[in-house]
């Protein structure tokens, strides 16, 4: 059952404030629900990027749990290294406690450089939970485009000119590899927090490896005052750009359906990374957006529809 608001705001933090995550983070948000949502301790690991740099400056820490920084690509190897050593000690009876164990990474970490790590772990079953804080491309190194880019986005490697506009490439749906590869897989947004905590819940309860992909907005990256990022992850939802979704036993749930699925232009317009897609010369782009979040959205609901019938 998920926990009440009440409830959550009674716990003590495990990600605890003071931290040097820019205002209005996202990522901040989605690692305080996500460890609220736990009833054991948890065991952390975080692949270098914005989350790991801005809580661990040496001598200080934010996180109330034990805590593991590792490279960039490899959360999910850490993580299920530590799992099945504690599953060994178990094995054993040289350790009684339980634990929950988290991994956590960017999408720069998971999307890309991360992807094998993440895709071990899930093959090889370890009861873990790996969370993707998606905010779009690899903002700590300084806003490089990712797989997890919208196409027409803005980065520094993803330049506005006369030869290109933007990033040329749809984003990765790496949701849905994950999904391919069994366990429990969910797609959350801070901006429903009831749903993201109930996620989590199942996640940690579930035997076996988990992944959620919660979408985590970036002031400084996406180019928006920094008092309007859960705007902006509530609008990502109603547009259905960001669908909230997810696999259990292969069978697809949708979780969220807006009840006026608004343009996605609503989402793009107030947002600095998108602004060049507003000229005239660029209408196409936008055209060609609406129509990918159009297919995308078309394509959940008839996985749905079909798991309705097995």
């Amino acid at each position: 059952m998920v926990a009440t608001l009440k409830e959550l705001a009674a716990k003590e933090d495990k990600l605890s404030p003071g931290h040097r995550l820019c205002a209005g983070c996202g990522a901040s948000v989605v690692a305080r629900m996500i460890l609220n949502a736990s009833t054991l301790p948890v065991v952390v690991a975080s692949a270098t990027g914005c989350m790991e740099v801005s809580t661990t400056i040496f001598p200080y820490t934010s996180w109330r749990s034990s805590f593991i920084h590792n490279a960039f690509e490899n959360s999910g190897a850490t993580m299920s290294g530590v799992e099945a050593a504690y599953r060994a000690l178990k094995r054993k009876g040289k350790m009684k406690d339980e634990f929950n164990f988290v991994a956590f990474g960017g999408d720069g970490g998971t999307f890309d450089i991360g992807l094998q790590s993440l895709s071990g772990a899930f093959e090889r079953g370890h009861r873990m939970l790996y969370v993707c804080y998606d905010n779009e491309a690899y903002m700590n190194t300084g806003i490089q485009r990712s797989g997890a880019t919208p196409m027409g986005a803005w980065t520094t490697t993803s330049e506005v000119g006369k030869k290109q506009a933007g990033k040329i490439q749809h984003r990765k749906d790496l949701t849905g590899i994950m999904a391919a590869h069994g366990g429990y897989v969910a797609q959350a947004s801070p901006s429903n927090w009831r749903d993201l905590v109930k996620k989590a819940e199942k996640a940690f309860a579930f035997d076996g490896p988990s992944f959620i992909n919660v979408l985590a907005p970036c002031p400084r990256g996406w180019r928006f005052p920094s008092e309007q990022t859960i705007e902006f992850a509530r609008l990502a939802v109603e547009t259905c750009y960001w669908p909230l979704f997810e696999v259990e036993g292969g069978k697809y749930k949708i979780n969220v359906k807006p009840k006026t699925k608004k343009p996605v232009t609503e989402w793009l317009k107030p947002q600095g990374r998108f602004k060049h897609l507003f000229k005239d010369v660029n209408a196409d782009k936008l055209d060609e957006l609406q129509k990918f979040v159009d297919d995308q959205w078309d394509r959940l609901l008839a996985l749905e529809s079909a798991c309705r019938l097995d």
